[in-house]
C-alpha cells in the first residue's frame, strides 16, 4: 500500500506530533485497499460463488468475463482473479497511467484520466466487444471505481473522442459538480448510463464498486454502465446552459442531443428496463470506510476525533475556510471536542480555474487554508486525494499550519497571490507542505482532517 509523505517531514524538519497526524491519513487509505475491499464482497465456496446476500452457481455459466474500468481496476481485478481463478475465460480493465498490477486472465490496459485518450477509446472498444459477445450462460463481473467515466470513452455514432475531450475539459474548468458531468458524459456514450448491461444483455451481470462520489449514488458512480440513469436529454441541456457551455459544445453533441430531444436517439436505460433485470451492484469501499478508518486511529493515538460529515461539497477556498473555523473553536473554546482534537470530514470540493497555475481541489484547499492560519498556533489542516493524484499533478494534497504563509514569505513567496493563480502546487512544494503518495490504486474522493494540539 502507498504511503503518506509530507515533505516537510521528509526534510526533517517536522515537530514529532506531526507523525500522528499522518497515521491518520495512513490509516484511511489502507482502510479502502481494493484488494481487501474485493475479497471481503467477493467469496467462493466450491463453484458456489457469494457475492454480498448473493449465491450464483458458477456451473451454470459456460464463460465468466470480466471488464472494468476506474483507478482501483487493476487492484480490483487481480482480487478476482485471486477468488475465481481459473473460471475466468478473459477480460479487460482500463485504468490511468501508472496505476498497474500484475493479473493472469485479464488484460489491465493503461489510459489517460481526467481527458480520456485514444488508450481509453482503444480499451472501451475491446470491452464493448467482450459484453457484446456474452450470452444468457455468461457471468459478466463489472469492476468500477472512480475515474471510470473517463477511462471507459466510447462516444456515440458522429461524436468524436476530440469532442469529449473538449467538453470533459471545458466542464472540469466550469467547476461543474461531478453529477452534472457524468450526466452529459452518459448520453454521449455507448457504455455509460446502463448502457454497458444494454449491451451485455441477457447474461448474468455482477458489478463491484469501489465509490469516488459523495453518498456513493450508484448511477454517478463512473457514470453508472450497469444501473439506471436517471438523468435524460433535457438535463443535458440544462446543465449546458448552466454553465455557459451550450453554445460552445462541439457542433456534433448539440446535434446528438436536439436528436435526442426529439426522441430520434434512445434514452439511457431507466429503472424496470429489462437490461438491467439480472445485475447486482455493489458497494465494497467509499469515503465512509476511509473516514471511519481515520476515526479509530485517532482516537487510538490519543485525539478526542469526531466524525463530522463525508458530505463535503462546494469550493475548496470556501471550504477551507470553514474548516479553520472549526479548527480554531476547538481551540479556543473546545467545541465540539476539546484539545488535543481531531476533526474528521470527507467529500469532495471543486475549484473554479481562473489563474494560469498548477494544482489540484485538495493543494488549492489547503493553501486557502493556510492564509487564515497565518502564525496560528497548535493548528493543522490536511486534505488528501485517496488516489494519489490530486488534480493533473503527482500531489495527493497538502498539510499546512501556522507556519506555511511564513515559511512561503521566507522565500519571497506571497500565498495569496499564488491562490489567485491556483498555483497551489507550486507554493506547496516549496514550501513543503505537499502530500505525497504516488498511486494508491484506490480512490474514494477525498479526506480532511483538523488538528488541535
Amino acid at each position: 500500500m502507498a504511503r503518506v509523505k509530507w515533505l516537510r517531514q521528509e526534510h526533517g524538519e517536522a515537530e514529532p506530533r506531526y507523525v500522528d497526524a499522518l497515521a491518520v491519513l495512513q490509516a484511511a487509505l489502507e482502510a479502502v485497499d481494493p484488494v481487501q475491499a474485493v475479497q471481503h464482497v467477493l467469496q467462493r465456496e466450491g463453484e458456489t460463488l457469494r457475492v454480498d446476500d448473493h449465491a450464483y452457481d458458477l456451473r451454470r455459466f459456460r464463460h465468466v468475463w470480466v471488464v472494468g474500468a476506474g483507478k482501483a481496476g487493476a487492484a480490483m481485478a487481480r482480487a478476482a482473479e485471486i477468488v475465481l481463478s481459473e473460471r475466468i475465460s478473459g477480460g479487460w480493465v482500463n485504468v490511468k497511467y501508472g496505476y498497474t498490477a500484475p493479473t493472469a486472465h485479464v488484460t489491465v490496459h493503461e489510459a489517460g484520466h481526467p481527458l480520456p485518450d485514444d488508450a481509453g477509446l482503444h480499451g472501451a472498444r475491446q470491452i464493448a466487444q467482450i459484453v457484446r459477445r456474452a450470452t444468457a450462460d455468461d457471468l459478466v463481473l463489472c469492476l468500477i471505481s472512480g475515474g471510470g467515466s473517463a477511462l471507459m470513452p466510447l462516444p456515440v455514432e458522429g461524436v468524436t473522442l476530440h469532442d469529449l475531450q473538449q467538453l470533459t475539459e471545458a466542464l472540469l474548468r466550469s467547476g461543474a459538480p461531478i453529477g452534472a458531468l457524468n450526466a452529459v458524459r452518459k448520453h454521449l456514450s455507448q457504455l455509460k448510463g446502463g448502457q454497458l448491461a444494454r449491451l451485455a444483455h441477457p447474461a448474468t451481470v455482477i458489478t463491484l464498486i469501489l465509490s469516488d462520489v459523495v453518498g456513493s449514488p450508484l448511477d454517478v458512480i463512473a457514470s453508472g454502465p450497469t444501473v439506471p440513469d436517471p438523468t435524460t436529454f433535457a438535463d443535458v441541456r440544462a446543465i449546458l446552459e448552466r454553465y455557459g457551455l451550450w453554445q460552445s459544445a462541439p457542433s456534433a453533441v448539440r446535434r446528438h442531443i436536439e436528436r435526442g430531444l426529439r426522441g430520434e436517439v434512445a434514452e439511457t436505460p431507466k429503472a424496470g428496463d429489462k437490461a438491467l433485470a439480472q445485475v447486482q451492484n455493489v458497494i465494497v469501499a467509499d469515503n465512509a470506510h476511509a473516514a471511519e478508518a481515520a476515526l479509530h486511529e485517532a482516537a487510538a493515538r490519543g485525539f478526542n476525533a469526531l466524525l463530522l460529515s463525508t458530505y463535503v461539497e462546494g469550493e475548496a477556498r470556501e471550504v477551507a475556510k470553514v474548516l479553520v473555523g472549526l479548527g480554531r473553536e476547538v481551540s479556543a473554546y473546545g467545541r465540539p471536542v476539546a484539545a488535543p482534537a481531531c476533526l474528521i470530514l470527507g467529500g469532495e470540493t471543486t475549484v473554479t480555474v481562473r489563474g494560469k497555475g498548477l494544482g489540484g481541489r485538495n493543494q488549492e484547499l489547503t493553501l486557502a487554508a493556510a492564509l487564515p492560519l497565518d502564525d496560528v498556533p497548535r493548528l493543522a489542516l490536511a486534505s488528501l486525494a485517496t488516489d494519489g493524484t490530486d488534480g493533473p499533478t503527482d500531489a495527493a494534497g497538502g498539510l499546512v499550519d501556522g507556519q506555511t504563509v511564513a515559511r512561503g514569505r521566507a522565500l519571497g513567496l506571497d500565498a495569496a497571490a499564488a491562490l489567485a493563480q491556483n498555483d497551489a502546487y507550486s507554493y506547496l512544494r516549496a514550501v513543503g507542505d505537499q502530500l505525497l503518495t504516488g498511486p494508491t490504486n484506490t480512490n474514494v474522493n477525498d479526506l480532511m482532517c483538523v488538528f488541535v494540539w
